[in-house]
């Protein structure tokens, strides 16, 4: 660019860059999502092609909108939230580009790659070698520009939502690194570094804690920043922010032998991994009470502002799925919920509800001031977005309960001879209605994206070119 930026002012241009890509790869990932919710109900859709059968694209649309729609969001938020909340740049503008691009560019790998077979077969890590050393190269750049703007704060105090987001950007590091240990045997294919249970039990360490910190505690450094600015009020309690912070991260790098109960892993394993899944729901609710309660006094705005209405809305869900996991992380009622429906619907109701809102609601407090404009274009279509996506996600969670419970309950049944009552083309058959109103629920959710994109399209169609570079180079003196 030819316009010399002060060196006071924020980058904001990497922010934006992340929060319309947000919005570009949350459409494809979780209309790629409804796609194959469709193919559970006609199976034609498969199109008989190995490339686009449910088994290759659904890694493709998990790694969309985990790590693409998820990933894109908490990249331009912690980069919005660490230059506001330290009152200085990012340490360096070429870095910040390269964790975009280089971000950018995994995506690319993975949707090229998962279509035709290449997978590593584990969950949430299937990019195979290459695209994961260039992940860990992104990632470690992303903890050099993140850490590196801390360090050279103007403000003595390290606000708590960057504490979630450093202990994100940390932790996410090592799960990737170590998990992704492995021989390479071509370009394409290597084999992991353990072996047999030990394999299981590192991947569910990562697995587990891929939710618990890419899409918990980096999505709660979120929470602490955009409620309290949406809600114009100061955080409820800032001894419970730090007291919930401490006990979330030395809690859940413990729950992930919840995801072998009934395995070969060890029993001690899998008793201490349901023991910490229990405890853990204290802290969670711990934050889920701080985000709610910091609406003291603000309650009546909900009526007319969609924005806090997305945030507020994302809260209830987070408290929601984290009481439904250290529930079904319980061996009985895990006996009868694994394997079944009832988890995808309990991923989703943190991925639609939690994660997708709170990232929803952000985007919208965000993108009028990253283009220099008061607010969106429209607040009618914000409106339209929350009551899509609120609908969307309940019609989602509740047909995936009623059709766990009944897959669970199908499979368990035996006559009195010893046979099963039901084969499991029975089951399916059974679960055919909830497929038909999964699909329906993920439309909806997908469809509010759509409205999400025009208005997005309209607000950044109508900002100034130079007003929004004013608002990219607000002195850092006087900033909130």
């Amino acid at each position: 660019m030819s316009t010399a930026i002060s060196p006071t002012a924020y980058n904001y241009k990497v922010v934006r860059q992340f929060a319309i890509m947000t919005v570009v790869w949350g459409i494809l990932g979780m209309g790629l999502g409804v796609f194959i919710a469709s193919q559970l109900v006609w199976p034609e859709l498969n199109f008989d092609l190995p490339w686009t059968t449910f088994g290759r694209l659904r890694p493709l649309h998990t790694n969309l909108v985990i790590f693409a729609f998820g990933g894109c969001a908490l990249f331009a938020t912690s980069y919005y939230v660490v230059q506001r909340t330290c009152q200085t740049r990012l340490i360096s503008d070429s870095l910040a580009a390269f964790t975009f691009w280089g971000w950018q560019a995994v995506i690319i790998g993975a949707i090229v790659t998962l279509p035709l077979g290449y997978t590593t077969t584990k969950e949430y890590a299937e990019l195979e070698w290459p695209i994961a050393i260039l992940l860990a190269i992104v990632w470690v750049t992303y903890a050099v520009v993140f850490f590196g703007t801390i360090v050279k704060r103007k403000t003595k105090h390290i606000y708590v939502g960057n504490w979630f987001y450093g202990a994100f950007i940390l932790v996410t590091a090592m799960l990737h690194i170590v998990n992704h240990a492995s021989l390479p045997v071509s370009l394409f294919k290597s084999y992991s570094a353990y072996a047999g249970a030990t394999d299981a039990m590192i991947q569910w360490w990562y697995g587990h804690n891929a939710v618990g910190f890419f899409l918990t505690t980096g999505f709660l450094g979120m929470m602490y920043y955009f409620v309290p600015k949406q809600a114009e009020r100061p955080i409820y309690s800032y001894r419970l922010s730090i007291v919930h912070f401490w006990a979330l991260i030395t809690l859940y790098i413990w729950a992930g032998p919840h995801h072998l109960h009934y395995t070969a892993l060890p029993d001690w394993a899998q008793s201490l991994g349901m023991a910490m899944s229990i405890i853990l729901l204290a802290p969670s609710w711990g934050g889920m009470i701080n985000g709610m309660m910091t609406l003291s006094g603000a309650w009546h705005k909900l009526r007319t502002d969609p924005i806090l209405r997305f945030l507020v809305v994302s809260l209830a869900f987070y408290g929601m799925s984290t009481f439904e996991g250290p529930m079904m992380a319980i061996k009985t009622v895990n006996s009868l919920s694994h394997y079944t429906d009832w988890t995808i619907g309990h991923v989703h109701a943190g991925a639609l509800g939690w994660v997708a809102m709170i990232s929803i609601g952000a985007l919208y407090h965000m993108i009028p001031k990253l283009f220099g404009r008061v607010q969106m274009h429209s607040v009618g279509l914000i409106n339209t977005h929350f009551w899509l996506a609120t609908i969307g996600t309940v019609l989602y969670i509740a047909s995936m309960w009623v059709n766990g419970i009944t897959q669970g309950l199908m499979w368990r049944a035996i006559n009195d001879d010893g046979t099963l009552t039901y084969s499991f083309v029975e089951a399916l058959q059974a679960s055919h209605p909830g497929y038909i109103v999964r699909a329906l629920g993920g439309a909806f959710f997908a469809t509010g994206m759509l409205f999400m994109a025009y208005n997005v399209w309209r607000t950044v169609r109508a900002s100034d070119p130079a007003e929004a570079e004013a608002a990219a180079k607000i002195a850092v003196v006087g900033a909130h």
